[in-house]
């Protein structure tokens, strides 16, 4: 079974990201909603932190090797900062790692050296689509083969830094498979919203529509080539990202919440003394580290190749998009009014905690 105690080497990435996540991205949070932006030298910071070279072997211009228990633990303190920032920090690795994944030997060496070795660069991947019966593993983008090539067909939804975006993986229906395919920038029939998405929460995040009308890619750049990829290990790993993002954005409403409990007083009495706020911190903090243990166990079966991770991978990320509402929803609530003003974060807190059923797809670990 998988440890309960960081290794050395994870605890120095912890305390790295986490010192980033609270000193650089919390502060800058409020003002990066606002602006509807994250300055690029916040994001460039995140990426010199060196998560995803970490995780890419030496051979393909990293230091480390491939943890999906490593990488929860640090998506867990990014989100802990700021959602919108941590997805903006990993935006690289949708496309980096499904081609670590899942790609052939070729795709790996010309894609991963450049994106790992340089600086941050607006790598993207596009799987979400505008259906209220939305499934990963049955899209309605299609992927044809003619001859040498394939031919996509479809509209996806969410996609981050669409617009900049140097390539993108697309994930489209082949044969009733999902698979994806490296989609290079200005690609004939490829065309991105001028508009940014308009939500809820993540405004700093840009996300963009992307349409695919008789988009052609050559045979090669189906992710894995000719024989293709195993979906499941990569949504595998966009859930168990998801559901470690949902425990660091919950673990910040419930600490800035329970600290703001025990500072405020009513008449003469601690707000943390009274029985309901007291109950209501208590039933958070039980919520978050069931999820938690969930989504380390689903992680540590990944790394092991237990035949039952993706199991415990869904399981994780639906139980995560519960706990993400309910947490951040009852961080509002022990605040009472002062919940709903924006001086306090716990607004923005519910804010993105509420998109996480749509969230699948932009984090990958």
């Amino acid at each position: 079974m998988y440890s309960f105690e960081p290794n050395e080497e994870q605890q120095m990435l912890i305390d790295a990201v986490g010192k980033y996540a609270e000193n650089d991205l919390r502060a800058a949070a409020h003002d990066a909603e606002e602006n509807r932006e994250i300055p690029k030298k916040l994001i460039s910071k995140g990426w010199e932190l060196g998560l995803l070279q970490a995780s890419t072997p030496e051979s393909y211009g990293g230091f480390g090797e491939r943890s999906a228990v490593t990488g929860a633990l640090a998506v867990e303190e990014m989100a802990f900062g700021d959602l919108a920032g941590a997805l903006a920090v990993m935006t690289p690795s949708l496309f980096a790692t499904p081609i670590l994944l899942g790609g052939s030997e070729e795709q790996k060496q010309q894609y991963l050296p450049d994106i790992v070795g340089g600086d941050w660069a607006p790598y993207t991947a596009a799987l979400i689509e505008y259906a209220i019966d939305f499934d990963p593993t049955a899209l309605k983008t299609t992927a044809k083969a003619d001859g040498d090539s394939y031919i996509l067909n479809g509209e996806k939804a969410f996609v981050p830094f669409a617009k900049d975006a140097e390539a993108m993986i697309v994930y489209a229906d082949l044969n009733g498979v999902t698979q994806g395919f490296i989609v290079p920038k200005n690609a004939g029939g490829l065309s991105v919203s001028d508009e940014r998405e308009k939500l809820m929460g993540l405004n700093a995040l840009p996300m963009y529509r992307v349409k695919l009308d008789n988009v052609t890619v050559p045979a090669i750049n189906r992710l894995g080539g000719a024989s293709g990829h195993d979906f499941d290990l990569i949504l595998s790993s966009m859930r168990i990202a998801s559901a470690a993002a949902a425990v660091g954005l919950a673990k910040a409403s419930l600490e800035y919440s329970k600290d703001y409990a025990k500072e405020r007083e009513v008449f003469g009495v601690k707000i943390a003394q009274k029985q309901a706020i007291a109950f209501m911190l208590a039933e958070m903090a039980t919520e978050i580290e069931a999820i938690r243990l969930l989504t380390w166990e689903a992680a540590w079966k990944l790394d092991a190749n237990k035949e039952d991770a993706c199991a415990e991978a869904y399981l994780a990320f639906t139980g995560a998009c519960d706990m993400a509402m309910m947490v951040t929803d009852r961080g509002v609530q022990v605040l009472g009014g002062h919940g709903y003003i924006r001086e306090h974060p716990v607004e923005l807190f519910m804010r993105n905690g509420r998109g996480f059923p749509m969230l699948l797809g932009l984090a990958i670990v």
